[in-house]
């Protein structure tokens, strides 16, 4: 192997001389250099990821345009609080202006949350803010310095240095402020020199991200030190509370917290966030791109279970995006119904072959009756091109329908008692896409609901159904290209239901007699008395026909009505629009991404089974010839030691000793090389091979793999299997 390529290696220095950067290199770097993709431009010219960057950059705007609206509620709530204490707090004294942000238990969005707030006051010069990690405040001192050195040094920062403006850079380079500066008293001297005159924009706001992370201790004394100074520096302080505001009582005692005057602030909960981001942006009709169930539900579980991180789940679409679009250039007709149909001339015969390979493309071939049409299908590209732009019209089409029929259904069974198929629209997406959803126990069961409600429920409920189905229309389907279609089909089912309601609202609840004992008549099979019946065969008869008098006796013409309606919803909506992905129209997997295996392999992955394969098999990370193995049980001088030692701790049991051990690998090592003339004796050690063998088995020790024994000082316990 090279010497400085090892797994127990993890840093190498190489001193050439080099001197320290000059301070002013990175800003001119900064202007010079410009961001360029990491991609070559073979690949970012191809079609399928000038679609793959359309479609993402037009998801992304919308997103930071609906977190923006989420979170301005609460960010302008904030906004007036810091300046609206600010001149408070120069007056009361000893009290300190104090915010707690609830932003909820999603940690890893809680920074994003705080920088949006950092640059609303910056665009606004309301005030200095100084963001504090409770990594950097371990101590007291190390806070205060911290605190300062970011209030005062905030401005030092060479920004966008002009030509004309080096010597004022320079000088301001060597008033760069020193750690050993920083105390409340240099601070107190530069807020009089910078806002002297009592200006109304010198608010010092500090804001602390992770509360429940700081050490209480210097917390508390942290918070008396910037109320004992609010009677001359007008601080505000903002905490980031993850939990609760238990956690904040329980940390900050009385004497602490009657120097504090504390607002509460409530964010948007991460749950509240997630389905909004669902119903307004991943669910739209206005984006062709889908999920499948599997996939859909596999990102809302790690939300829900893992992180409650928004931006983890939109890096989990956006890798699923890039999956999908990546595949080739057959799926950059991914797109809007005028643009695939300039791309499909653009196919070569690779992309068309690609499109042939598809799942649902076989059984479109296979219901083709004439045998010419099958050949041209399958072997002329061009008569394939003229087919597909009535293929992709219907798959649109197709799925403009199943959100339109979504948001019906939504509004159908949402409310039921228990919500046997859920209660959001990402709940019945996944259950109707995954399988069919008339064959589903839990449909059945919110059919039984529907059919036993009252009348004036049945008809409030379904008038909202339309109504809901029309506004999604008139907003959601209509402005999209092939919207128009897409309106009319649904609205002529929504007519029909409309028919129906008035029907149903005009039934009345009485059980229709006349007309039941008139047919009874016509039969021909009057009842007779039972105690008449001479045998058992017309006993039974007997008995069938009462049970049938009885069931018609007790239907009235508003369930007859009840019924109509409820089947024409099944047959017209549910499973005429809401199939599951198998029954989709041919070709939809160009607009649906199902490969589930892939986004689980590579967004939680296997660590365990990453480790095993590293060590196991250093060259399938490593990419070296010296450590190509021709069986995977195979061991070799020019692997690294700790894969030599893992190998050779996999064939032992519990207990493993040492010294059968370092003699394994001393055998190991010595494989292949020449025996020298004078070799050592046996029971010798290379003191080299020793020190080699020490350090690897001490890394797999740090990696978990094993633990030293207590019982026997000459053995190690294996801990893994």
């Amino acid at each position: 192997m090279d010497p400085t390529i090892s797994v127990s290696k993890g840093c190498f220095v190489y001193k050439n001389g080099a001197t320290r950067a000059n301070k002013r290199t990175p800003s001119k770097r900064k202007r010079s250099e410009t961001t360029t993709s990491l991609l070559g431009k073979e690949l970012t010219s191809q079609p399928f990821y000038a679609a793959y960057s359309e479609c993402w950059n037009q998801i992304h705007s919308h997103i930071v345009q609906l977190q923006m609206a989420s979170n301005a509620r609460t960010l302008e709530e904030l906004m007036d609080f810091v300046t609206g204490e600010r001149t408070d707090s120069m007056d009361s004294c000893e009290v300190l202006p104090t915010a707690a942000l609830l932003t909820g238990i999603n940690q890893p969005d809680h920074l994003k949350q705080f920088e949006t707030l950092t640059q609303r006051l910056h665009t606004q010069k309301a005030a200095r803010v100084c963001v504090l990690q409770s990594r950097d405040c371990t101590t007291l001192k190390a806070a205060v310095e911290s605190m300062v050195y970011n209030l005062i040094d905030e401005q030092s920062e060479p920004v966008n240095l002009d030509e004309g403006d080096e010597d004022e850079g320079r000088e301001r380079d060597r008033k760069r402020l020193r750690r050993t500066q920083c105390t409340m008293k240099h601070l107190h001297s530069w807020y009089a020199n910078n806002y002297a005159g009592g200006d109304k924009h010198g608010a010092l706001v500090v804001i602390l991200p992770d509360f429940e992370c700081f050490n209480a201790s210097v917390l508390q004394d942290f918070i008396l030190i910037l109320s004992a100074q609010c009677g001359r520096l007008p601080f505000v302080l903002v905490l980031g509370v993850a939990t609760a505001m238990t956690a904040v009582h329980s940390t900050l005692p009385y004497h602490v917290s009657s120097k504090i005057k504390l607002r509460v602030f409530q964010t948007q909960a991460a749950p509240t966030g997630l389905n909004e981001l669902l119903d307004q942006v991943l669910l739209s009709p206005k984006y062709v791109f889908h999920l499948s169930g599997k996939a859909f539900k596999f990102l809302t579980h790690i939300f829900l279970y893992y992180d409650f991180s928004i931006h983890g789940f939109i890096q989990g679409f956006k890798y699923c995006l890039m999956e999908h679009y990546f595949a080739g250039n057959a799926y950059a007709l991914c797109t809007s119904y005028s643009q695939a149909l300039v791309r499909i001339k653009q196919l070569t015969h690779e992309d068309m072959e690609t499109i042939r390979r598809l799942p649902s493309f076989r059984p479109y071939v296979e219901q083709i009756n004439d045998c010419k049409r099958i050949i041209a299908v399958l072997t002329d590209d061009d008569y394939l091109k003229k087919k597909l732009p009535q293929l992709l019209r219907d798959c649109l089409l197709h799925f403009m329908l199943f959100r339109c029929c979504l948001e019906f259904f939504t509004e159908l069974v949402g409310d039921l008692p228990r919500c046997p198929l859920g209660r959001l629209r990402r709940e019945l997406y996944v259950n109707c896409l995954n399988k069919p959803i008339s064959e589903q126990p839990e449909y059945k069961e919110c059919w039984q609901m529907l059919s036993f409600m009252s009348k004036a429920e049945f008809v409030a409920k379904l008038s909202r159904c339309i109504a809901r189905t029309e506004l999604f229309l008139s907003k959601q389907i209509a402005p999209l290209e092939l919207g128009d279609a897409c309106s009319d089909l649904m609205r002529a089912k929504l007519q029909a239901l409309k028919q129906l309601l008035n029907d149903v609202e005009l039934a009345t609840m009485e059980l229709q007699t006349a007309a039941i004992e008139a047919d009874s008549l016509t039969d021909g099979a009057p009842l007779s008395d039972l105690t008449q019946v001479a045998s058992r065969q017309e006993l039974k008869e007997q008995l069938l026909l009462r049970s049938k008098q009885d069931k018609q006796q007790s239907t009235s013409e508003f369930s007859r009505a009840l019924n109509k309606i409820l089947t024409l919803i099944e047959t017209d909506l549910v499973l005429a629009h809401l199939r599951p992905l198998q029954q989709a129209p041919p070709l939809h997997e160009i607009y649906v991404f199902s490969d589930i295996a892939t986004v689980r392999r590579n967004i939680i992955g296997a660590p365990r089974a990453a480790l095993h394969t590293a060590l196991n098999n250093p060259h399938f990370y490593m990419q070296c010839k010296c450590c190509e193995l021709q069986e995977q049980s195979q061991l070799t001088s020019t692997m690294p030691d700790l894969s030599v030692v893992y190998k050779l701790h996999l064939e032992c049991g519990r207990m493993i000793n040492l010294f059968d051990w370092l003699q394994a690998f001393r055998s190991v090592l010595r494989t292949g090389e020449e025996q020298e003339e004078n070799e050592m004796p046996q029971d010798q050690i290379d003191p080299q091979i020793q020190a080699r063998f020490t350090r690897a088995v001490a890394e797999l020790q740090f990696l978990g793999y094993i633990k030293m024994s207590k019982r026997k000082t000459d053995h190690a316990t294996r801990l893994t299997w």
